[in-house]
């Protein structure tokens, strides 16, 4: 229909309608960042409260400090005030240190005294017969950072097992014997590994994983069996032929079984 003549022309405005309120920015992430970073802080400075000494929070105040005179003590040698932080000077202080109060040098004396006794037991010394003392020839001991190593090893026509498996050899079992009752009159900690030599790479499937995790378990079982506490042993673990003694890798001298006397 038209419109009407002399009337006015009608107007039609259209309105569009928002979609949603939009986005807000990021300020929202900025402030969530700065809070995690304010909680970081937070128990970073409870740990240090609690772990340090008067004497070593005064050397961390030193040294975050710029308006005072750092002192001999402070953070110039350190933020700790120039202590070594280890588990001697720590010792016994705060609930995040080392409750062992010896200092390191007579721990290693202690220690070295025990390792010369366990040596001399090991080496045939006082021996009650010779049968034994030939037993002893497969021992051969050694120092290292991780305490005394006592290797178990084949001698030429006298291995520790039968063939290529994990069977004890008469001799071992025996040695395993004479190992539980010197290693019974101390109280650290053990660990073992065994260590094969290398088998020729035409075999389908290298059994050196196997055998020597087998042959430490093996030893694990003989030295329990002759009374030794099972909870000390830390670890048994199997090194296969990557360990090798010898140059030349199918050696059977790289036949061997560690019992490692830990520190």
């Amino acid at each position: 229909m038209g419109a009407k003549p002399g009337g006015s022309p009608i107007i039609i405005k259209r309105v569009q309608a928002s979609s949603g309120g939009g986005h807000h920015g990021g300020a929202w992430k900025v402030a969530y960042a700065d809070f995690v970073t304010a909680m970081m802080a937070f128990f970073l400075l409870m740990w240090l409260l609690n772990a340090t000494t008067e004497k070593q929070r005064q050397g961390l105040a030193e040294y975050f400090n710029p308006t005072i005179v750092q002192s001999s003590k402070g953070g110039a040698h350190g933020p700790f005030g120039g202590d070594l932080q280890n588990e001697d000077t720590n010792s016994g202080r705060g609930l995040g240190s080392s409750r062992d109060t010896k200092g390191g040098q007579a721990r290693d004396a202690e220690f070295d005294a025990m390792v010369k006794h366990v040596q001399d037991a090991l080496t045939g010394r006082g021996a009650e017969s010779m049968q034994r003392v030939n037993l002893l020839k497969h021992v051969v001991t050694r120092m290292t950072d991780e305490g005394l190593v006592i290797e178990l090893t084949d001698l030429l026509d006298e291995p520790l097992f039968v063939e290529d498996s994990a069977q004890p050899s008469p001799e071992l079992r025996e040695l395993a014997g004479i190992l539980a009752g010197v290693l019974g009159r101390v109280k650290n900690q053990l660990a073992i590994t065994g260590h094969v030599r290398t088998y020729p790479e035409l075999l389908v499937h290298s059994p050196v994983w196997a055998l020597s995790d087998a042959r430490a378990h093996a030893v694990r079982n003989l030295l329990e069996g002759a009374g030794l506490n099972e909870k000390r042993i830390l670890r048994v673990a199997a090194f296969a032929d990557r360990c090798n003694r010898s140059i030349n890798p199918m050696d059977p001298a790289n036949n061997r079984i560690e019992v490692i006397l830990l520190r």
